[in-house]
């Protein structure tokens, strides 16, 4: 079963403006893509179990474990400058 694809057709659907040689050349790149998806359609996957992925997945995450953080002085003695305890950034907001 062979599917044409009017490409023009799809172009003025879209409001694109093609000119000759890309509507040749997509004519040709959407029938290709249109001969892969019947060859895949065509296959036997009789017996096989839809999937979603093509690995099992599997639960990844971790239990959430409290652990001691560094000290904040030396998160803070990285900062170019600071303002007490926090970092003092340059304003990026314009009449702010």
């Amino acid at each position: 079963m062979s599917h044409t694809i009017d490409v023009a057709y799809v172009a003025e659907l879209a409001r694109l403006e093609l000119s000759p040689d890309e509507k040749s050349l997509f004519q040709k790149q959407l029938e290709t893509i249109v001969q892969y998806v019947e060859k895949i359609g065509g296959l036997d996957v009789e017996g096989i179990e839809p999937t979603m992925h093509g690995q099992a997945l599997v639960n990844v995450f971790r239990e959430d474990v409290v652990v001691p953080s560094a000290e904040r002085e030396r998160f803070l003695a990285n900062a170019p400058e600071r303002s007490g305890c926090e970092f003092k950034l340059p304003k990026i907001v314009e009449d702010a």
